[in-house]
């Protein structure tokens, strides 16, 4: 199966998304699969998954905003800042309140700097931060800035000493949901965690958009390249002449506002992604 294409998966707890990447490839039988903004195995949710030549739009479209659902179980901290690390200090959460977590939310809304989770798939040297970590290293990452649009709080649940808040996350790419619920223990002087997190948008592709893994099948229709990239970014038609232009990646004496833009054939085909240079437009991807 040669054909290009893209896949909006909900991916269910429990697999990797390298995982869900292999039951792709065994599904179309091809090899050239990858997929766009990694889940951890306890996540669920939106995976954009590219086969054949669309894997080159992979990241491009994995620097879209994203959007979750999460419950963070405040009064205990982990050592992976979710439910699957081994439980550190923590504090009784039973006496907090809507507005005492409504209050520590306000610092970690909009452009912050957070310090990614030590089991990060960040690189330190050439090596991931969770294979150092789960070595024995000592791994602490710096801080990077991020933005979160959203983070509030949509119901609370009280269990003895702990309290779940159940979240609602808009951020940007890049924004690691646990630092978030760790974070969040940190300021109201608990701890906290991560026991639940569902991703449900990467830019405009929505959990409506996605095909539950069960049901997927070597039938199943893929999205066009150029159907993505229009959900994705500012696009334009060119002509045959200019089409063979983008092919020998030459630039294009046309107008494009931002970086990225997708570039549509005569035919309706994705040939590239364009950026804007001076008076003219120079590729940034070319697909043909």
């Amino acid at each position: 199966m040669d054909e290009p294409g893209l896949l909006v998966i909900d991916k269910p707890a429990g697999m990797t998304s390298h995982q869900v990447v292999g039951r792709v490839r065994r599904i179309f039988g091809t090899r050239k699969v990858g997929h766009a903004g990694t889940l951890d195995p306890m996540a669920t949710g939106v995976l954009i998954v590219g086969l054949n030549r669309a894997t080159r739009l992979l990241g491009h479209l994995a620097l879209h905003d994203k959007a979750y659902r999460a419950t963070i179980r405040l009064g205990e901290a982990t050592t992976t800042d979710d439910a699957e690390g081994e439980p550190l200090a923590g504090a009784d959460a039973s006496r907090l309140d809507r507005a005492a977590i409504e209050g520590a939310l306000v610092a970690l809304r909009g452009q912050i700097l957070q310090r990614p989770s030590t089991v990060s798939a960040i690189k330190v040297d050439g090596k991931r931060a969770y294979a150092r970590a789960r070595s024995g290293e000592d791994v602490v990452l710096a801080p990077r800035p991020v933005t979160v649009s959203r983070f509030d709080v949509m119901a609370l649940r009280f269990e003895g000493r702990f309290c779940d808040a159940d979240v609602e996350v808009e951020c940007s790419s890049g924004t690691y949901v646990r630092a978030l619920a760790r974070d969040l223990g940190d300021a109201l002087g608990v701890g906290g965690h991560l026991t639940m997190l569902r991703r449900t948008r990467i830019g405009r592709f929505t959990q409506a958009d996605a095909v539950e893994l069960d049901t997927l099948a070597a039938s199943t229709q893929l999205m066009t390249m150029a159907e993505a990239a229009s959900l994705s970014f500012p696009c334009i038609r060119v002509d045959a002449a200019a089409a063979r232009d983008v092919s020998y990646g030459r630039a294009l004496a046309v107008e494009v506002r931002s970086d990225p833009t997708g570039i549509i054939g005569p035919d309706g085909t994705l040939l590239a992604l364009y950026r804007p240079e001076g008076p003219v437009a120079r590729p940034v991807a070319v697909f043909v």
